[in-house]
């Protein structure tokens, strides 16, 4: 964990900013309460879980200082939702349904069979996953697992997998594994095609390795945070393609519902007929979503997202009496699932039409942000919060989906690049020192986001300025204190710490060999040519073909003006080298294990310096690269 050098006192401006939360939320109303605490059955008896080399990956008693009234440090709505997600422990959604919550930022359900079990979403290690499963079968007895399902493509959501089952029961179909169509392909495409800087940003979001406290990470809106263990994957065999579809595991029956291109690009909803029990995968939480999470992702279609929750209700409603889902607690009872849905509906699709109604009024995502207002019913629904996501960055992300990065106005359309803005800035308020000084007024005003304005241009004109730092990150507290937004709140508390020297990198690595050995051929190619520094291969002619003998394919490859283009075809004019190769040793290739692969049988023919020169010329990403300063 990073050691929090703050002791920065609570402003008197964020005091009065909580305290307003306090009068205007209704806190009075405590059904999360008793739903977040229903069909507890046993918890977990603390103290951490560790990997095989006795890194601890989840720490049970990390947030025991979540309890009674919020202090001043933290705003009253994001301490009341860490109190209902601190919560851990084995429930009984209803008998049959049993989740395990707080072993990490997702939910692992247990849905028993006529002689087994299903697990759904076996959460983000295979560590936390494993003792997950263990309290279920402590409690409800050892029963053979018979299907995992994954809702969606989403690591927190599968990255346990090897916990619970092993490849051998997949490939002997032992063990079923269930995920919508497109699983496999989005899962390893997010984390690998730019895993590295999303995977650095999302350390800053999760707050994984920012000490738990009142002046600390108080969770991720979510839940928690993420484990930190061991990634697994396990590829799908069998894929969901139509709504409507049914699969029936050792006598439950599942009926699917698809939702691509709603909070995952494939995700699917499921309903259980036996149980009367609706499962809304991550469609549907106790907290505002993401349409564009800050580690950064393809903006989400929020009018899609509403859609499928409306044809949830029509095709589910009538039948259901517990809706669950990959995160937080389950909902029971027809009406009180009804507006609940109902609620999470018409949250997406009102930021969604005004959203546009706004920005073909000339307004641009920032104006929209800040003027933008949810009605009455929508602002007091607790589960409408923006605990995850937030009104002002979705409304963003709606209008990047719509109008892209550019506002219209022409003085933004080629603006220098942040160092060399931060320079003229304070130059321009007539030096470091004015500059700071005005700071310090902003601050002392309780006017925390302009401070954090003027901080970082003296920053990123001189990252040395241990004053200009310094103010920077006791501004970055503030901002924290006051935010509902758990990430929010992890992203100012991370910038802080990096500004005070502690830069902890990125915690989780999400792609982990599991997820490199799922990549199709061509998946690893792009992942090739996206690594490949440009400049250095300018002067570069490289052609090379590739043999994979066990899938009957073959591919010419060539390097030339700095682009690696891959073609799938017999080239009659010979490459320089031939590579004879099982597609499972590709990845090694990418990894420059040349000498692990040939010793497992890879064959290499003709100048074998030119695929030594292609992979000199990749570039892997910095897991540690600068964010709150310009190196």
């Amino acid at each position: 964990m990073v050691p929090m050098n703050s002791s920065a006192p609570v402003s008197e401006a964020v005091i009065q900013s909580n305290l307003k939360v306090l009068a205007t939320l209704p806190f009075a109303d405590t059904r999360d309460f008793e739903n977040a605490s229903r069909g507890l059955l046993a918890r977990h008896g603390g103290g951490t879980i560790t990997d095989d080399s006795g890194h601890v990956v989840w720490d049970f008693n990390r947030y025991d200082f979540l309890a009674g009234d919020a202090p001043a440090s933290v705003n009253p709505s994001l301490w009341r939702q860490g109190l209902l997600n601190c919560q851990q422990g084995l429930f009984e959604v209803v008998e049959g349904i049993y989740q395990v919550r707080g072993f990490d930022i997702a939910n692992i359900t247990f849905i028993e069979t006529d002689t087994g079990v299903v697990i759904m979403d076996p959460l983000t290690a295979a560590e936390t996953a494993r003792a997950a499963h263990a309290l279920y079968t402590e409690h409800r007895g050892p029963r053979p697992v018979k299907a995992v399902i994954y809702t969606h493509s989403h690591a927190d959501h599968f990255g346990g997998v090897k916990g619970v089952m092993t490849q051998e029961q997949a490939d002997s179909g032992e063990v079923l594994v269930i995920a919508p169509e497109g699983f496999t392909e989005h899962a390893v495409a997010e984390n690998v095609y730019a895993g590295t800087a999303m995977a650095r940003r999302a350390a800053y979001m999760y707050g994984a390795a920012l000490p738990a406290s009142a002046v600390g990470q108080v969770g991720a809106g979510l839940n928690q945070t993420l484990a930190t263990g061991s990634i697994t994957l396990i590829a799908p065999t069998v894929l969901i393609t139509t709504t409507g579809e049914t699969v029936n595991v050792d006598g439950l029956e599942i009926e699917f519902q698809m939702a691509p291109g709603s909070e995952a690009p494939a995700e699917m909803h499921f309903y259980l007929p036996k149980y009367r029990a609706l499962c809304m995968a991550e469609n549907a939480s106790h907290s505002l979503h993401n349409l564009l999470t800050l580690r950064g992702a393809l903006v989400r279609d929020p009018r899609v997202w509403a859609q499928y929750i409306s044809h949830a209700i029509e095709l589910f409603g009538d039948r259901t009496d517990v809706e669950f889902g990959a995160h937080h607690w389950p909902t029971w009872g027809q009406e009180e699932i009804r507006e609940f849905l109902t609620v999470q509906r018409d949250l997406y699709s009102y930021l969604h039409d005004q959203t546009l109604r706004m920005l073909n009024q000339g307004l641009t995502g920032i104006e929209i942000a800040e003027q933008i207002q949810l009605p009455p019913a929508l602002e007091n629904a607790w589960s409408a919060r923006g605990y995850y996501g937030s009104v002002s960055h979705n409304v963003k992300a709606i209008y990047q989906r719509y109008m892209g990065w550019f506002d219209g106005n022409p003085a933004h359309l080629w603006q220098h690049v942040p160092t060399e803005s931060a320079t003229r800035y304070v130059s321009a308020l007539g030096g470091a020192d004015r500059t700071i000084e005005l700071a310090h007024a902003a601050f002392a005003e309780g006017d925390f986001r302009w401070a954090a304005t003027l901080l970082d241009h003296v920053v990123f004109a001189d990252a040395s300025n241990m004053a200009a730092r310094e103010l920077l990150a006791k501004t970055y507290d503030q901002l924290a204190f006051g935010i509902e937004n758990a990430t929010w709140r992890n992203f100012y508390l991370s910038g802080a710490a990096e500004l005070r020297g502690e830069n902890f990198g990125t915690p989780t690595i999400a792609t982990s060999p599991d997820m490199i050995a799922q990549l199709e051929i061509t998946q690893v190619f792009d992942a090739i040519a996206i690594s490949v520094n440009g400049p250095q291969a300018w002067d570069l002619d490289l052609s090379m073909d590739w043999i994979f003998a066990d899938q009957g394919r073959q591919f010419r490859t060539t390097l030339k003006n700095g682009v690696f283009v891959a073609i799938e075809k017999k080239d009659s004019s010979p490459a320089q080298v031939t590579i004879t190769l099982a597609k499972p040793l590709l990845p090694l290739f990418l990894m420059g294990q040349i000498e692990r692969a040939t010793a497992a049988g890879a064959v290499i023919e003709g100048d074998a310096s030119v695929l030594a020169t292609l992979l000199g010329t990749l570039q892997p990403g910095n897991p540690a690269f600068a964010i709150v300063t310009p190196e």
